[in-house]
């Protein structure tokens, strides 16, 4: 554990708390294992696969650190409210929180239904304020500073076909996280966006992986590894300069 872990429990009489959504599987599970081996005690969010969830908080408690798993669906405003206010009630308010759950419901825009864009819009973008908001407030009453960053997409920076509905959520959380940024900046709080390329998760299930990987120019697939890392990064001592900003993690795609 680092030394800045260190003197965050001793400040706080206990390890600093980071809320992870989307953490049963994939990049969130991954974000939620690099935390916790920096020190954070976790709050992790599924909206399905309990047994999932209860398998990386498992993980979370063999690298030293504490976990609660909560069950709700980021797009459910209520919901969110109830479980992330029940949670700081019952054990104070985060340090950071990591808004990674996101989906996806492909196809030409053409053909596109109106109900693919708005879950992909509900649940991707929509969770920004659903879960978010409630924990920003008691983050700063808390002045201890923070972190908070949004998974996003190179979808979001570049566009993609077939994903005109994803794309346009995940570029609207990179504009959502500037400016929430520069509203917390001076709280102590930093705000940062990180944008996936091709990882190897349930997205790119039934993919040409090796085509994927030709075009990439550091010529491999990412791993869920690869993005957690650039989180961690983002939520140690080294990055407290670094807010408002979007970390590509993509192996050189353009």
């Amino acid at each position: 554990m680092s030394a800045e872990r260190r003197r965050g429990r001793e400040r706080s009489g206990g390890a600093r708390r980071v809320l992870v959504t989307g953490a049963s599987r994939g990049i969130g599970a991954a974000i939620a294992r690099a935390l916790a081996a920096e020190g954070f005690d976790l709050a992790l969010n599924y909206r399905r696969g309990k047994a999932e969830a209860e398998a990386v908080a498992g993980d979370v408690g063999a690298a030293g650190a504490g976990a609660v798993t909560l069950a709700f669906d980021v797009s459910d405003r209520a919901a969110c409210a109830e479980a992330i206010g029940a949670d700081i009630e019952a054990n104070g308010a985060y340090y950071g929180a990591v808004h990674c759950a996101g989906i996806h419901a492909d196809a030409a825009f053409p053909g596109m239904a109106p109900d693919a864009w708005d879950r992909v819009l509900r649940t991707n973008l929509d969770g920004f304020y659903n879960v978010l908001h409630p924990l920003v407030m008691p983050m700063v009453r808390a002045r201890d500073g923070g972190r908070i960053v949004t998974i996003s997409s190179v979808a979001g920076i570049a566009g993609n076909r077939g994903q005109t509905n994803y794309a346009a959520s995940k570029a609207g959380l990179i504009g959502a996280t500037k400016s929430l940024a520069l509203e917390l900046a001076k709280r102590g709080i930093t705000v940062n966006c990180v944008a996936p390329g091709w990882i190897a998760t349930e997205m790119l299930e039934g993919a040409d992986l090796e085509a994927l990987a030709a075009m990439v120019p550091l010529g491999r697939i990412g791993t869920p590894e690869d993005v957690a890392a650039a989180v961690a990064f983002l939520f140690s001592e080294g990055a407290s300069y670094i807010t408002s900003q979007v970390v590509s993690v993509n192996g050189g795609i353009r």
